[in-house]
């Protein structure tokens, strides 16, 4: 698998879905949760992506695709039901310089959609190299169970006070922090009992008392 995993920021990147079924609407769900501009070209569009367009989140081209489509757009998604247009997509994207990931064809991939599971600004991709979709659900819906829903306030304590101790010039090693990660810390932030977790955690990295507040 020749793949490199990364985070691509797409906050405003302007993306192109070609195809207007279930499986377009699962990719564009997947680019709106990123916070992309995403714009459709089909004829018809599922319910969903419908009401996406009627509340102004996509852009939608009521028409076949055309090869001037992909003008202005980096990042490409073909997903039609058919594989001769999705290749049609993917080759044009290629020679224009564009990403693309092309639905259920690998081999016409620049890159792929990994299974994404996210918690505040905690996001797990689980990937199979595009092999086993079905494998990739499966370990992101046991991935769900693992990340509850008190790792959003973790993040958000741990990047602030990250944040309050590197502005006073205060340094932590990496195993201080990752000690200080704890169950009990969790189960204060999961309890909404946040001044008492942020007190803990100041505690176990060994910052006095002056910088607990």
């Amino acid at each position: 698998m020749g793949y490199y995993p990364l985070f691509l920021e797409m906050k405003g990147r302007p993306c192109l879905v070609v195809g207007g079924g279930q499986v377009a609407q699962r990719k564009v769900e997947g680019l709106l949760a990123a916070e992309a501009a995403v714009t459709v070209v089909s004829p018809d569009l599922t319910p969903g992506l419908a009401t996406l367009k009627k509340e102004g989140r996509i852009r939608h081209r009521q028409r076949e695709y055309q090869q001037g489509d992909l003008e202005g757009f980096s990042i490409v998604v073909a997903a039609t039901a058919d594989k001769a247009t999705n290749a049609r997509v993917a080759q044009d994207a290629r020679a224009g310089g564009a990403l693309v990931n092309a639905v259920d064809d690998p081999a016409s991939c620049d890159f792929i959609l990994p299974s994404v599971v996210r918690r505040g600004e905690v996001a797990l991709a689980v990937s199979t190299g595009g092999l086993s979709p079905a494998l990739a659900r499966r370990l992101r819906e046991e991935l769900e169970a693992y990340l509850s829903d008190d790792f959003a306030p973790l993040v958000e304590l741990l990047a602030e006070v990250r944040g309050d101790l590197r502005a006073r010039g205060v340094s932590v090693d990496a195993e201080a922090w990752q000690r200080a990660i704890d169950g009990r810390l969790r189960e204060l932030l999961g309890a909404g009992r946040r001044a008492e977790a942020r007190s803990r955690l100041l505690a176990a990295l060994g910052v006095g008392p002056d910088l607990q507040t």
